[in-house]
């Protein structure tokens, strides 16, 4: 049977397991929590590198780890104490790599979380391998620590294609204005008196959602979907500071420029120039 099949009978058999939501909702109300805070947030989400931070520091541990097994595999004894240390560094990074990760996953739900808590698990349980690989190296049984090495690598593999299968297939991390159609031509969208100040409204340019307000008298226009995962600002809050918060995970913009004051959005909401002719309000990509 194809490694397509038996993955992709896997993935749906994850997806459909109820029960595991008694653990996954509270685990994910958790981090949450501990990652509420803006800065933290922030952090985590890669809202400050204008990418999500996750996948980078995947390749850190993965790197080390295949790295070292390719020693396991081809220097013998001579490379034994450099894939020592790389085990050692794969364990290292895993730890921020971890978190990063987690905070990604609070704000996932239904099948998602599910597969999310599972490629979690998995990797935890890598990392567990490791440790015991590591100190087993450490104690001068290099046999054993080769060999918990090779099991945590497969169960590795297993586990980064249910990532990649949530990022590629399911678009969870993805930047959702990505494919959104630009307007270079000026395009009249509502009436300059329907829009009143603070009013979070939702007009169409070219069938590209806009959220479009009046701040302090001036009109602000940035894309009405989230670029985390898709949410309706239009739907959010506008606060004094000039920020829109979506509903759905909290992402914050600032109006002026898209730009993100809180994640887990990493990617700017693409802004709209905004004019008034005529009494009528028209709109462009910026």
């Amino acid at each position: 049977m194809a490694i397509n099949t038996l993955m992709q009978r896997l993935i749906r058999r994850i997806e459909r397991f109820r029960g595991i939501d008694a653990i996954a909702r509270p685990a994910s109300g958790s981090v949450s929590a501990a990652t509420r805070p803006a800065p933290v947030k922030n952090l985590l989400s890669g809202s400050w590198l204008g990418h999500q931070l996750h996948p980078i520091l995947t390749d850190l541990p993965i790197g080390a780890w295949g790295a070292a097994t390719a020693l396991d595999l081809t220097a013998g004894e001579e490379g034994a104490a450099a894939a020592r240390r790389l085990v050692g560094m794969g364990l290292v990074a895993s730890a921020p790599t971890a978190l990063a990760g987690a905070s990604d996953w609070a704000e996932t739900s239904g099948k998602d979380r599910r597969v999310g808590l599972v490629h979690g698990l998995m990797n935890a349980g890598v990392s567990v391998l490791q440790t015991g690989s590591w100190i087993a190296r450490r104690r001068g049984h290099r046999g054993l620590g080769v060999a918990l090495s090779l099991v945590a690598v497969g169960i590795a593999g297993v586990s980064a294609y249910l990532g990649g299968h949530l990022s590629y297939v399911r678009g969870v991390g993805v930047n959702h204005t990505a494919f959104q159609g630009r307007a270079g031509e000026w395009t009249d969208v509502a009436a300059e008196s329907e829009i009143a100040e603070g009013e979070l409204r939702r007009v169409l340019v070219d069938d590209v959602p806009v959220l479009l307000t009046r701040r302090r008298g001036s009109l602000r226009a940035i894309s009405a979907v989230c670029s985390h995962a898709g949410g309706p600002l239009d739907e959010g809050t506008l606060d004094e500071e000039g920020c829109v918060t979506c509903p759905w995970h909290g992402s914050r913009f600032r109006l002026s420029d898209g730009a993100v004051e809180r994640g887990p959005a990493s990617v700017p909401q693409p802004r709209w120039e905004a004019r008034v002719e005529s009494g009528r309000v028209l709109l462009r990509s910026a």
